[in-house]
């Protein structure tokens, strides 16, 4: 499948998800919150990030102030769930990976919150693409360069949405500026889900 939208080589699938696959996978999003709960992350400088997030797979992403990391257990000291096998569908549709996601987080999105310009650079193989999903109401996505500081361009993202980032992408500076609060009727009180999919190991 090509992609319908290429920005700076992120490559963006839009509408690749029709409405009942949403629905199923905010079903099965629920599940994942239901056996390791959604929690407010800080910087390791102590900020509170404006997300709230929890993972299913073999890892989860934390962050405190012992910094970025990825951990086998919640903070809360469970272990993750596993990924959904719908969620599984999209990275094997999508990555061209040989490999399979160890992680996939979930980050929530209520009004007002956002994610700044950051790398993935957490993670030990950087051949393996970035799958990213967002549900929900839309968000803009900003892109830049593999500098901090180099030019960017914008699009939004609507529920349904699906963007690879893997070759050139894996290590370019991208973020969510804002989301259209409401935008959606897919959660019943709003806000925006993101799923991303990730190789940790």
């Amino acid at each position: 499948m090509k992609p319908t939208l290429m920005l700076r080589e992120f490559a963006i699938y839009q509408g690749y998800l029709d409405r009942p696959t949403q629905d199923a996978l905010v079903n099965d999003i629920r599940e994942i919150v239901a056996a390791a709960p959604l929690f407010s992350p800080e910087t390791r400088w102590g900020k509170k990030m404006s997300v709230r997030m929890t993972s299913a797979g073999r890892f989860g992403w934390i962050s405190d102030r012992s910094g970025y990391r990825y951990a086998e257990e919640h903070p809360q000291g469970m272990a993750w769930p596993p990924i959904p096998d719908r969620v599984m569908n999209i990275w094997n549709d999508l990555s061209q990976s040989s490999r399979s996601p160890e992680c996939c987080l979930v980050n929530w999105y209520g009004e007002g919150a956002r994610m700044g310009l950051h790398q993935d650079r957490d993670e030990a193989d950087f051949t393996c693409p970035v799958v990213s999903v967002s549900l929900g109401d839309e968000g803009l996505f900003r892109v830049g360069t593999q500098e901090r500081k180099g030019s960017t361009e914008s699009v939004w993202l609507k529920s349904g949405d699906v963007v690879v980032m893997g070759g050139a992408a894996r290590l370019t500076h991208h973020g969510v500026d804002r989301i259209r609060f409401g935008s959606s009727s897919l959660l019943p009180q709003g806000g925006r889900l993101n799923l991303t999919l990730r190789v940790v190991t």
